[in-house]
């Protein structure tokens, strides 16, 4: 299993370079960046300086949308980071959440994505493509961009697997990641794909402590996060058809203030369960770290990302990189 971190953009630069230095280090092979430019700091800039500060890390957007930013514009900057890094850049996406929603727009279609899907990773990879009827190219692109796709329903789920690298699951929850990859099997398969060729990864936040009451309060956060995503779906879909582990939990839920999106102790978070935050997060003692993330990686998962934001950073980097991957890098071996 590969591990990779993901920061929120609230950091002063030299912190955010300090962090993916650290993690790089510690054997993490992925850093990623929030892209919710009205919240945050703008993740390219920083992506840059990540880049030109490490040397074997893969650094990418988790995640960015096609709609805040023209695709062409995506692809031309991720294929000048493609140049600074030696190669070294991934493509995160999705339909846009916070990014959109702060803005007072919603969350664009899956059809906008797929399109921007092709248009990003053929400019990005020194390809001619359509763009709105007119062909273009980046004469001085080449190169690979792995494009890993974020997404909840089934519908986001089979175009995963039909178009993308990999699928971002945003839970660390085994049975729900199983359930997901059924969907992005399917899709792959329809676009006569080998399913298994599709990466899979889970993000989550974590806290490693044996007080588990002060761990939960440093992750409510996350289920809240993910309540979103989770709305949408119960809008789009029949509740029958959708597993009652990922829906029931946001029953009591009385809206979401994005202002204080990912934010440790907020108030958004107050409807989520200790069972609930349990299972969409990892927390515990080492041990029980390493328990879940054998699970994760029997049900599928290639890569756990940890959304690193919920406090100690420079703390919760030191003991995975002390006492939990070095036993998954020597597992693969």
């Amino acid at each position: 299993m590969d591990f990779g971190i993901t920061l929120k953009p609230d950091m002063t630069p030299g912190r955010a370079v300090a962090l993916a230095q650290q993690a790089e280090a510690a054997g993490f092979g992925y850093g990623w960046l929030f892209d919710s430019h009205v919240l945050w700091l703008d993740p390219y800039p920083l992506l840059t300086m990540i880049a030109l500060g490490t040397t074997r890390m893969r650094l990418g957007t988790c995640v960015t949308n096609p709609a805040t930013r023209d695709p062409s514009v995506t692809a031309s900057t991720l294929a000048t980071l493609n140049v600074v890094s030696g190669g070294r850049m991934d493509l995160g996406i999705g339909r846009g959440d916070s990014a959109r929603r702060v803005l007072g727009k919603k969350p664009t279609t899956l059809a906008n994505l797929e399109q921007a899907v092709r248009i990003i990773k053929d400019l990005a990879e020194g390809r001619a493509t359509d763009y709105d009827g007119e062909q273009i190219r980046l004469d001085w692109a080449g190169g690979s961009l792995p494009v890993w796709i974020a997404g909840y329903g089934p519908k986001a789920l089979n175009l995963t697997g039909r178009v993308a690298d990999g699928v971002i699951l945003q839970f660390a929850d085994p049975n729900l990641i199983k359930w997901c990859l059924q969907f992005v099997h399917e899709g792959a398969r329809q676009a006569g794909r080998d399913p298994q060729s599709i990466k899979v990864m889970a993000a989550a936040p974590v806290w490693v402590s044996d007080n588990l009451a002060e761990a939960r309060e440093h992750v409510r956060w996350f289920p809240a996060l993910v309540s979103n995503h989770v709305m949408d779906l119960i809008n789009r879909y029949d509740p029958a058809d959708l597993p009652p582990e990922l829906t029931t939990y946001v029953r009591d839920r009385q809206g979401y203030n994005y202002l204080h999106h990912a934010e440790v102790g907020s108030s958004n978070a107050e409807f989520v369960s200790d069972e609930v935050t349990d299972r969409f997060c990892i927390v515990g003692t080492a041990d029980d770290h390493r328990r879940k993330l054998r699970e994760l990686a029997d049900a599928g998962v290639d890569q756990f990302n940890i959304y690193l934001m919920s406090g100690d950073e420079e703390a919760t980097l030191a003991v995975y990189g002390n006492e939990i991957v070095p036993e998954f890098a020597h597992a693969a071996q």
